[in-house]
């Protein structure tokens, strides 16, 4: 009990006095059906979806009306400040019976030697997608697949590798269609001295992207972007989802690449051409 002559009561210093008033936030997983509130707007609703590759999750409000934002602090669950995660994933199935392409999957094989016939393919995100589906029977088959970051210097490439009747080279290109740039660089390749050793195909697609079914998004269809927006950027401005930097883009492939799971997720039209590329290469 404080001295009767101890104006200010008990000594501050004997507590946390830096401690906010309701505590300090902890980690918890964003489970489904929680219900939270984002401090910065007292946007108060259910937790009703959670994307660990863009890092957002989506609450409902009790009038069905739905937000996004992005996971981390700022949370109060029952009344206490917490920092909201990603739930953890559940374990995957083991030893499937199938590749992602559809072929039967060989169990306890090794890689082959790489093959020097090589596939090309314009970015990362291209090799990514082709790995994602194909991967397993192009180690099989010893074929390297490796991205040029865009089409523009393919015959500066192709003078360096020196394609040949053992060492051929596909091309995947995107958006090939008449008239367009990438369509008269594949002409210029077929007229030139290694074009036999050399087969360039593409999809019609403006970015590998669009090659995903819109439907393993949930979404009816690709949106339509501007011509003077960049592509990538304005498919996750007109979906709501984070497009400020590099970081947000990447996020966005992420998810859209974890949403495939098999070639039955991709559109003919890039199904064909990556089984065509793989034959040449390997016949």
């Amino acid at each position: 009990m404080p001295s009767p002559n101890d104006r200010y009561g008990s000594d501050v210093l004997a507590t946390d006095w830096r401690a906010p008033r309701r505590g300090r936030a902890v980690e918890a997983p964003a489970d489904l059906g929680q219900v939270v509130e984002e401090v910065t707007t007292d946007w108060c609703g259910e937790i009703v979806a959670v994307d660990r590759d863009l890092h957002t999750l989506t609450l409902e409000d009790r009038r069905g009306t739905r937000r996004t934002f992005p996971l981390g602090a700022g949370f109060l669950l029952e009344g206490r400040p917490v920092i909201l995660t990603a739930p953890v994933r559940a374990a995957a199935p083991t030893r499937p019976t199938r590749t992602a392409s559809g072929s039967v999957a060989v169990q306890g094989s090794t890689a082959r030697v790489a093959r020097a016939s090589r596939i090309f393919v314009e970015g990362r995100h291209d090799a990514e997608l082709v790995e994602r589906v194909w991967g397993d029977d192009l180690r099989i088959e010893g074929v390297v697949v490796e991205y040029l970051g865009g089409v523009d210097d393919l015959a500066e490439h192709l003078r360096d590798f020196r394609p040949g009747p053992q060492r051929r080279v596909g091309v995947l290109v995107d958006h090939l269609v008449a008239g367009s740039k990438e369509s008269r660089i594949a002409e210029g390749i077929a007229r030139s001295p290694v074009g036999a050793h050399v087969l360039v195909v593409g999809h019609p697609f403006i970015d590998i992207w669009a090659a995903v079914k819109p439907a393993r998004l949930g979404i009816a269809r690709w949106p339509e972007v501007p011509r003077s927006i960049e592509w990538k950027k304005g498919v996750c401005q007109q979906l709501g989802w984070p497009h400020r930097d590099q970081t947000d883009i990447a996020r966005a492939w992420q998810h859209i690449l974890g949403r495939v799971e098999s070639y039955a997720d991709l559109e003919p039209a890039l199904l064909g051409r990556v089984e065509e590329l793989i034959d040449f290469v390997t016949g």
